[in-house]
């Protein structure tokens, strides 16, 4: 299976809902039971084996596993559990290092035991943390002093003696407690807010199962290869299939966890929760029970895989629900029938608006498909379905409806997609080009094998632009390439695309260790095996498309692309291949396109307001350290929030993950007008 996808896991800071004090205790539920790694099994033995042997047969580089890998591993698995040296000491990590340069080795041993010493000093650290935050909590804080803290993470060193680590976390718990204030919570509300923070942390990590620390560990050790070599987890890899084929089992509600307790975020439209109606976005989820009379399961504080999993379950069956919804502090039992869901937001979705005149006078129709990944459903794909969900089915269906309505231009949405199915990257891209070289991709050996689509015709034939943000990546990158080179479309913007040039395939564990139907689920190893390369023979790697024509947005500026990840592999180019490009879009078409566009932009507000937050934003990026006098952080505080209500609006277009229908707003209306200005200029052309 080829996957040429990546997810985004941006920082965020979820929203506080409710007070801690509404939840008393409960009777008649069971207490969660803690999962706390007990030592490396057998299993994982064979797990790390597998996973050391085929990365040195099949990763791209054919890197030696060796002590630069090694040290790569330790550190990228310290900054995944630490990432701001606030829990481990510096004696802590001078231990730890007599291990970098023999964990290479002792992965090819199939030895992990470093994961469990490390997580061990770990939990161990956050239980003295914890009881640290606790004394912190209960002593006042000058809040009129002028003292800094650091947010340079680089600059950061770990703490060498208890009493550096304290007043490390002295500051912490200030910038907090700032924090908290500004949102309007102070007082003892603020006080138990961040130790019910803190303590639920600590559960949530003492939770953590064997499964789960191998899955960080031994992705520390594949990352050290490229990026997106990672090594899933079997939950993982449900949860992977689940995204591509847009469908799953259960009540249908998006969850999040926010101070321990699991907080409903968002219902999926025509799931089972939606047609209940009872449970609501805000609302949390206390307790979960099996069928009508099984015992109820006590979810405050326990990590939220984990509730997922017992919510989750077979179509049909039914699950209880304790929950306190929002604004209330009394609890109610839902009793909810689970239904397949299909997940629509991941879907390609269309609408058509009028933009512009034509030069007879009649308005311009343009269609835009937005679309969130290059997904497909591997498993009804294996099995031969005729009807297994395909991102290029449903594009061609929506095309189809567009020719039937007379729409005259049409514009292709990647902006929030991150990548997919390389199959279906190619098979879409084939709708808007005649037959011809849609991708080429060099293995480990060196071979470039090219790709085509080899379907005559197009699907649309009519003017295009494909949209794109720093966020689309990998198979959006094919297509936005191939468009390019072809001179098919325009490609519109941010400045340039993601950046990620290479197709991983996905390797199931049990598959390789025993060659058996039906092996028994040891997790996946999603191994970055070739690299991919525009018909014209440039990478997409690193440096992503070029925009023809760029908008302004902060996005650009963010630090998100693949030259900003960690050892992501270095850009190259191959030979070009012999294509006949469509000629639809030339220097001059751009320049005249862009000259139009810039005087639009410059009489638009909200654009100037986007120009305003990059300053802004590219002013914060250079500080080192945050303000913790109260005076100084709530002013502060307050010029951001006053713009924070704008900028959501004008920055949700790469956030718009939880949007059923397309919305028109200031950044689609110039969309929309470049698209009218070029499909004038096309039919002038024409008519000539």
């Amino acid at each position: 299976m080829k996957s040429i996808g990546r997810s985004f896991d941006g920082p965020r800071r979820a929203a506080v809902f409710g007070t801690l004090a509404l939840i008393v205790g409960l009777t008649g539920m069971a207490a969660p039971v803690a999962a706390e790694p007990t030592g490396p099994t057998q299993s994982e033995r064979h797990i790390a084996l597998a996973v050391s042997s085929l990365l040195r047969r099949e990763h791209l580089t054919k890197h030696a596993i060796d002590d630069e890998i090694s040290l790569r591993c330790e550190t990228i698995f310290l900054k995944m559990l630490d990432p701001w040296k606030l829990y481990f000491y510096q004696s802590d990590i001078d231990a730890f290092d007599k291990y970098k340069n023999d964990l290479d080795d002792m992965v090819k041993r199939g030895d992990v035991s470093f994961a469990y010493l490390v997580f061990k000093t770990f939990l161990a650290r956050i239980d003295e943390r914890v009881k640290m935050v606790e004394e912190l909590l209960g002593v006042s804080h000058d809040f009129s002093t002028d003292e800094e803290m650091s947010i340079d993470k680089e600059a950061v060193s770990w703490a060498k003696t208890p009493q550096e680590a304290r007043e490390r976390w002295r500051k912490r718990i200030k910038y907090d407690l700032l924090l908290l204030k500004a949102d309007k919570t102070e007082g003892q509300a603020a006080l138990d807010k961040l130790r019910q923070r803190y303590r639920s942390f600590a559960k949530r990590m003492h939770q953590t199962d064997n499964d789960e620390l191998l899955e960080m560990f031994l992705t520390s050790f594949t990352s050290a290869f490229d990026p997106h070599t990672t090594y899933m987890s079997p939950a993982s890899v449900e949860n992977f299939e689940i995204a591509m084929k847009l469908e799953l089992e259960g009540i249908g509600a998006s969850l999040q966890s926010i101070d321990g307790y699991t907080v409903v975020n968002k219902i999926v439209p025509g799931g089972a929760a939606d047609k209940d109606g009872r449970l609501k976005p805000e609302d949390k989820i206390i307790a979960v029970g099996q069928d009508e009379q099984g015992e109820s399961v006590d979810v405050v504080d326990m990590k939220l895989s984990e509730v997922v999993k017992l919510i989750r379950g077979k179509e049909g069956t039914i699950v209880r629900l304790t929950v306190i919804p929002v604004g209330s502090t009394e609890s109610k039992v839902y009793a909810i029938r689970r239904a397949k869901i299909e997940l629509k937001d991941s879907e390609a979705k269309a609408k058509v608006f009028e933009a512009g005149r034509k030069p007879d006078g009649s308005p311009c129709k343009i269609g835009v498909i937005d679309l969130p990944s290059f997904y497909m459903d591997m498993s009804g794909a294996r099995r031969g379905l005729p009807d297994y969900k395909s991102t290029t089915r449903d594009v061609r269906a929506i095309l189809e409806d567009f020719k039937k309505n007379a729409v005259d231009a049409v514009v292709l949405d990647l902006r929030r997609n991150g990548g997919g199915s390389l199959t279906e990257a190619i098979n879409l891209t084939g709708l808007f080009i005649g037959e011809g070289p849609v991708v080429q991709v060099k293995d480990a050996d060196g071979r470039v094998q090219p790709y085509f689509d080899l379907e005559p015709g197009m699907a649309w034939a009519g003017p295009l632009i494909v949209l794109t943000s720093k966020f689309s990546a990998s198979a959006s990158e094919i297509l936005a390439g191939a468009i390019q080179d072809y001179g098919r479309g325009l490609i519109v913007g941010d400045h340039a695309t993601h950046g990620k040039g290479t197709v991983q395939s996905l390797l199931d564990l049990g598959q390789q260790l025993f060659r058996v139907p039906n092996a028994p689920p040891m997790g996946a190893l999603k191994i970055t095996m070739q690299q991919f390369y525009r018909p014209l023979g440039e990478s997409t790697q690193r440096r992503g498309v070029l925009a023809d024509i760029e908008l302004p947005s902060l996005t650009t500026h963010l630090d998100v692309a693949e030259a900003d990840l960690d050892y992501p592999l270095p850009f190259d180019q191959v030979e070009p291949m012999k294509l006949k490009p469509y000629g639809y879009v030339s220097p001059t078409i751009i320049e005249q396109l862009r000259r139009q566009s810039d005087q639009r932009i410059a009489q638009t507000e909200k654009f100037q307001q986007v120009r305003k937050n990059i300053t802004r934003y590219l002013e914060q990026k250079k500080r080192k350290t945050i303000s913790l006098n109260e005076e100084k952080f709530l002013k502060e505080r307050a010029e951001v929030n006053a713009e924070k209500e704008e900028e959501k609006k004008i920055e949700e277009l790469n956030n718009s993950s939880n949007q059923n229908t397309i919305e028109r707003d200031y950044y689609l209306d110039e969309v929309l007008a470049i698209a009218a200005d070029y499909l004038n200029l096309r039919l002038v052309a024409q008519a000539k």
